[in-house]
Parts: C-alpha cells; sequence; structure tokens
C-alpha cells in the first residue's frame, strides 16, 4: 500500500485491519444485508480447512507483505497481455492505504446480480454510477467520494490494532467472473487471469494462487486470507 499508484492522489486514508467483524460491519454500514453476505477469516489453505468456510463464496480476500519479490512479480504481470472478460468490474487505486476498501468493492461490484443491495444505500448507488466508468474514473469518483472516506474511517479505526498509515502489506480480491478466476488489485493496470474457476471452485482455486505467493516469499509471515460467502436461505 506504499508503492507507486496509478496517477496517485495526495490524499491517504488509515488502512482497514484484516478483520471479518470490521469487514462485516463496514459492509452491512454500506448497505448489504446482514442476511445477504458474511466475510469469514480462512485459516489455513489445506482442503480441510478450507472446508470450513461458508459456502457459497462470492469473492476471496487476501492481505499480503509488499516485498522485493511480490514488486518484482507485479512489473513481470503488467508486461504481459490480459484479455480479461468484459463482464469483470474493476477499478483502480489512486488513494493510499484505501486497497482493503477497493478489494471489498472489486468483491461486491463483481456479484451484484447474485446479492441484494439496499435500494438507496451508498453501495447501491456507488455500483449504479460508476457502472460505465472505466478504471481509473472509478477511482477517482471513489477518491471524491466524502461518504465513502467517513465511513473508511470509522472502521479503519475500530480495529484491534492501533492505525497507522506506515504499512508494508496490500490488499487484494479474487473474484469468479464468467468462468474465470481472476485477481482484482488497484495497483495494477488490470484484471490478471488465472485460469477456470467456478462458483463452486473459487475458494480453492484462489488458494492455490495465494499458496504460489506465500511459497515465493518464505521469510514473511504477514498473510491473511478472508471469504466473503454469500449466506443461503436467509435473504428476505
Amino acid at each position: 500500500m506504499t508503492s507507486i499508484y496509478a496517477t496517485p492522489s495526495a490524499k491517504r486514508w488509515l488502512p482497514l485491519e484484516a478483520n471479518p467483524d470490521i469487514m462485516n460491519q463496514f459492509l452491512w454500514g454500506l448497505g448489504l444485508s446482514m442476511k445477504e453476505v458474511e466475510c469469514f477469516d480462512v485459516y489455513g489453505l489445506d482442503d480441510e480447512l478450507l472446508a470450513m468456510v461458508p459456502q457459497p463464496v462470492v469473492a476471496v480476500l487476501f492481505l499480503y507483505p509488499l516485498t522485493s519479490q511480490t514488486e518484482a512479480e507485479r512489473a513481470q504481470q503488467e508486461n504481459m497481455k490480459q484479455d480479461p472478460s468484459s463482464k469483470v468490474y474493476f477499478m483502480k487505486q489512486t488513494v493510499g492505504n484505501a486497497c482493503g476498501t477497493v478489494g471489498l468493492l472489486h468483491a461486491v461490484g463483481n456479484v451484484t446480480s447474485e446479492i441484494k443491495l439496499s435500494e438507496g444505500s451508498y453501495l447501491d448507488r456507488f455500483f449504479t454510477s460508476t457502472a460505465n466508468m472505466n478504471p481509473l474514473e472509478r477511482a477517482k469518483f471513489l477518491e471524491n467520494d466524502g461518504e465513502m472516506e467517513v465511513a473508511h474511517s470509522v472502521a479503519a479505526t475500530a480495529g484491534e490494532t492501533e492505525a497507522s498509515d506506515n504499512v508494508d502489506t496490500h490488499f487484494i480480491c479474487f473474484s469468479c467472473v464468467e468462468g474465470g478466476l481472476y485477481e482484482l488489485d488497484g495497483r495494477k493496470s488490470g484484471p490478471i487471469s488465472h485460469g477456470a474457476s467456478s462458483p463452486e471452485t473459487l475458494l480453492k482455486d484462489a488458494a492455490k494462487v495465494i499458496k504460489g505467493v506465500i511459497e515465493k516469499n518464505p521469510s514473511s509471515l504477514n498473510f491473511n486470507v478472508i471469504a466473503v460467502s454469500k449466506k443461503v436461505g436467509e435473504s428476505s
């Protein structure tokens, strides 16, 4: 979150804590019903631990440390030609430390047809307003949105650890769109395709990619995985 953003602004927010309870309150306060979606910790990437996560999973958030290895890989990915589905909702990140919020917006933005947003709520208005914007226009819309800045600040200061804007970790999101697994990172120029996936296998498919990142950074310990799950049979 401390590295270069596309067309960065001078604006910096406090980072969101990798805490499902904080993220749930954040999302529910912005217009997602608690009967629709809930965030859960993923305690490990082995099949037995993945099986503990409530299904269906609609998105996976991954917090990882920014290292020379991850930055080199990011630069390499930028040089690879990508042809993502036009249905992928993607936005850039121009506000420092906003990656947690951008990750959650990516998570929700790619399942708006599967989950119900409260009519007239912040999220309902945000996705309606940005539907036809390009990724950088969406980033600028967020950057200038005082309502989201306040909501993010409240969530960022509600964590168990002392909030600081001096961080070296970054949130990204994995979503399944039209049968493909996409890595959504606002620091990159566009979605990164990781091959075929499905709503039923999204968590396991994302876990495979995440394992690869962790294996390439054996000296780093600051990794967190959070699943965004849809509640079944509870929505009204």
